[in-house]
């Protein structure tokens, strides 16, 4: 069955003359048919969240919370459904899809509690005759731009909080992924948000719906998760206007396995995060360093496991690893692994997009590990976004943090090691937002997600996440 799928504007579903399709990344069937947006769309979009953001930002932070809560039950509710559509649409395996729809519930219950927490404060004056007072208030009409990678809990994780604080908002959702923000609003209106308070714009060209966000002047705040090229290109162009951003980028997670390390139990953990979302997904594991004591076990432990990975449909029992997003990723990938073969590497296992019959309409590449891999190859430099493992020797006498931190990107790192000390000295010196410590999740609702250097700007989740889209305002009483 295809869907049809209209956009979301000021409560109206709202259909298009022009629309997309949607394509399963497993099977290259047709799915969906989507309202392709243009830039009047966009517009009215924005002006309707602007004529709502007066009454919305007067409603009570109680009363606020009471819809976040509302639709937390309601995703709960649909889960089964939400991620049956997220496997179709984006391609991961179900109990993927389906920890991804909780993730994303997660957010929703998470801002219905701090809703009710966006505390003020008074700060003691020099003078006898003076008060301060500090309140933090609502910072107007938020465009957000999502990824496809999450396609629901990417969506949660910036409409939980800008709801809670008081915001209106206007969403464009990936290309590739609108049919899951599509779902996902109609739950938000049952929830009871009002008119004009969300809004949802589909578009096959993202370029002119970024364009409306970053120079329409109602805009007061553009957030975006994806790659750190777009991004750069929105702030500014959104620094026009003087717009607050908020910037989720991409990252190149070194994963450093020390010698004290139990290397079976680190090839586990590394086989399982740098294999997330078939290694789509920013904080995936992209140069693996592991000391030269241990590596002979730790690649034994990582290849055994990876060969016993089954590559299909996301909708059948027992894949582990489904398709990538499209044909660029495989060319991408395929680069990146042929030049580093050409330079010295070698392919332990995988290294080859997936044919034959089971994955021929679909966009498939084999779980990959390479060894020998150094710093001449693309690999090591580039962010790879797929299912490759490249696995880097290190000794004591290579400054392992140094070569951690010879990128340009920040999100997140992995340590592993039995000693707290290194654990406390790799956490302090490797610059990256997110480290886990012999812990491949370091990522919560409750927790601040985000990246240093040109893996991003401010943090999703957490009371910071709540904080990114309020102003500080500060009255002074002289009494």
């Amino acid at each position: 069955m295809v869907i049809d799928g209209p956009m979301f504007i000021d409560g109206e579903w709202v259909k298009a003359e022009q629309t997309f399709e949607v394509i399963n990344p497993a099977t290259g069937v047709v799915i969906g048919s989507v309202a392709d947006g243009n830039q009047t769309h966009a517009t009215q979009a924005v002006e309707a969240a602007h004529k709502a953001f007066a009454s919305w930002s007067r409603t009570t932070a109680h009363s606020r919370s009471a819809i976040l809560y509302r639709a937390w039950q309601l995703m709960l509710d649909n889960k089964s459904e939400l991620a049956a559509l997220m496997t179709r649409e984006q391609g991961k395996p179900l109990k993927a899809a389906a920890n991804e729809v909780q993730y994303a519930a997660d957010f929703l219950l998470w801002f219905a509690e701090e809703a009710k927490r966006t505390y003020g404060e008074t700060i003691p004056s020099a003078r006898p005759d003076q008060r301060f007072i500090v309140q933090h208030q609502p910072v107007g009409v938020v465009a957000a731009i999502t990824p496809w990678n999450y396609p629901i809990s990417m969506l949660t994780r910036k409409l939980a909080p800008a709801l809670a604080a008081g915001c209106t908002v206007v969403v464009k959702p990936a290309e590739s992924t609108p049919l899951c923000a599509i779902e996902v609003f109609k739950l938000l209106q049952e929830a009871g948000v009002p008119a004009g308070v969300i809004n949802l714009i589909t578009a096959s060209d993202p370029a002119p719906i970024g364009k409306v966000f970053c120079e329409h002047p109602a805009v007061r705040k553009l957030t975006f998760t994806g790659s750190t090229a777009v991004g750069k290109k929105l702030s500014q162009d959104a620094a026009v206007g003087l717009k607050r951003v908020s910037m989720e980028l991409g990252g190149h997670a070194p994963f450093i396995v020390y010698k004290d390390a139990d290397p079976v139990h680190a090839a586990k953990g590394a086989s399982l995060v740098k294999f997330l979302n078939t290694g789509q997904a920013c904080i995936c594991p992209n140069r693996i360093f592991v000391h030269k004591n241990i590596l002979t076990e730790f690649v034994e432990t990582l290849t055994s496991r990876i060969k016993k990975m089954r590559v299909g449909n996301g909708a059948e029992e027992g894949v582990a690893i489904g398709p990538l997003v499209d044909e660029k990723a495989i060319v991408k990938i395929e680069n990146q692994v042929n030049d580093a073969q050409d330079k010295g590497a070698d392919i332990l296992c995988g290294g080859e997009r997936l044919t034959g019959d089971t994955f021929a309409d679909g966009f498939f590449f084999s779980p990959t590990v390479l060894t020998g891999v150094d710093d001449s190859m693309l690999i090591y430099r580039e962010e790879t976004f797929g299912p490759v493992a490249p696995v880097i020797p290190f000794d004591d006498n290579d400054d392992i943090i140094a070569m951690a931190n010879d990128t340009h990107y920040g999100l997140a790192a992995y340590v592993y090691t039995k000693d707290l000390s290194t654990a406390l000295r790799s956490v302090e010196q490797l610059n990256f937002g997110i480290i886990g410590v012999n812990d491949i999740n370091p990522t919560s609702a409750a927790a601040p997600f985000g990246g240093m250097n040109e893996s991003g700007l401010g943090r999703e989740g957490a009371r910071e996440g709540l904080l990114e889209y309020m102003e500080t305002k500060l009255a002074g009483f002289s009494i």
